[in-house]
C-alpha cells in the first residue's frame, strides 16, 4: 500500500523558516514524481514544487521562487520541502503527493496525474 505521511509543519513568525518531510513507503521512490501542494482557508489547492527522484529536476510555482527548496533523499524514501523567509500568505496546510512516472506531467500544479496523496501538514505564519 503506497503511503504518504507529511511532518514539520507548525508556527513561525514572518521571516522565518520550516522544514516540510514526506515519508513514502509501499513504493519506489525513484520511480516517482513527488510534489508539494497547499490549500489555505477559502483557497483553491494550488501546487507549490515538485521533484522527480529520477533526476532531481524541480519545479517551482513563481510565489515561492528563491524562497523555497525541494530536495530528495531516495534512500530515506523521503522528500522535503525547505521554507525559508516564511510569509503570512504561505499560511496553509502543505500536501505531498506522488505521480507513478518519471516525467513531470503537465499541469502538475493542478492536481494532474497525482495518484497518491498524504494527509497534510499546518503551516502557520504569522504577521
Amino acid at each position: 500500500e503506497v503511503q504518504l505521511v507529511e511532518s514539520g509543519g507548525g508556527l513561525v513568525q514572518a521571516g522565518g523558516s520550516l522544514r516540510l518531510s514526506c515519508a513514502g513507503s509501499g513504493f519506489t521512490f525513484d520511480d516517482y514524481v513527488i510534489a508539494w501542494f497547499r490549500q489555505a482557508p477559502g483557497k483553491e489547492r494550488e501546487g507549490v514544487s515538485c521533484i522527480s527522484s529520477s533526476d532531481s529536476s524541480t519545479y517551482y510555482v513563481d510565489s515561492v521562487k528563491g524562497r523555497f527548496t525541494i530536495s530528495s533523499d531516495n534512500a530515506k524514501n523521503t522528500v522535503y520541502l525547505q521554507m525559508n523567509s516564511l510569509k503570512p500568505e504561505d499560511t496553509a496546510v502543505y500536501y505531498c503527493a506522488a505521480h507513478d512516472g518519471r516525467t513531470v506531467v503537465v499541469g502538475w500544479s493542478l492536481g494532474y496525474g497525482m495518484e497518491y496523496w498524504g494527509k497534510g501538514t499546518l503551516v502557520t505564519v504569522s504577521s
